[in-house]
């Protein structure tokens, strides 16, 4: 079974209990798209956990983004390595944790994924007509911080399912779940390929929800911290 996940913001124990709760093993594959770091406790436990993951796959959110361009900005403007790497571990509650493999790990992140059934992104892609542009074509800005390919109005109507996260649901519905927006004319959804865009982040730092959902059946899955 395919995952998709978005916008975890290092609360570790709350994914742990999501794996889970969804049975996660070594025949399934899980995609996070971005945003696995900043507001909770345990960003780098967290990305280390993922890393670690064979049959999980990662691209780049904002907040990885940001962190990437300070990071950056440090090595060009320092030459005692070891001050950077400490200035690092001061951007995370658990930044002791950060080492410089997980370093490399988060700069080479890719700012998409793509299956035979959906494209996984942080944000948005760039539409024409409500038609997709190839994805890889796009500026990382607008992968990662798009905020108009969240509305309800936008439909793209390419052939695969747009996943993405980036903005809480509870912005766009006034509730935690996933929302899921049917193709014109279907009837029932049997997977993601029924649907022209998934939105799927639950807000954990403001809802204490955090979810998921199964990219073949449309299953969607949650644990709270309440």
């Amino acid at each position: 079974m395919d995952y998709c996940i978005s916008d975890i913001h290092g609360y570790y124990s709350l994914f742990c209990r999501l794996l889970d709760k969804i049975g996660f093993g070594a025949d399934d594959r899980l995609f996070v798209l971005g945003d696995m770091i900043d507001k909770g406790p345990d960003s780098v436990r967290l990305i280390k956990l993922v890393f670690s993951m064979s049959n999980a796959f990662c691209i780049m959110g904002n907040h990885e983004y940001d962190f990437v361009k300070y990071y950056r900005a440090l090595m060009q403007s320092s030459r005692d390595y070891d001050r950077v790497l400490d200035a690092l571990k001061d951007w995370f509650s658990d930044g002791g944790l950060l080492d410089w493999q997980t370093m490399d790990k988060l700069e080479t992140l890719p700012f998409y994924v793509e299956t035979d059934k959906f494209t996984g992104v942080h944000a948005g892609i760039p539409l024409i007509n409500g038609t997709p542009l190839p994805v890889g074509g796009a500026a990382p800005g607008q992968l990662v911080y798009d905020r108009h390919f969240k509305e309800k109005s936008v439909l793209p109507a390419g052939d695969k399912c747009i996943v993405f996260g980036h903005t809480p649901v509870r912005y766009i519905s006034g509730n935690d779940n996933i929302l899921l927006y049917p193709r014109r004319g279907t009837v029932k959804i049997g997977d993601l390929s029924d649907c022209c865009k998934a939105h799927i982040d639950t807000g954990v730092s403001l809802s204490g929800i955090l979810g998921c959902i199964a990219a073949d059946t449309c299953e969607t899955f949650y644990v709270s911290l309440r």
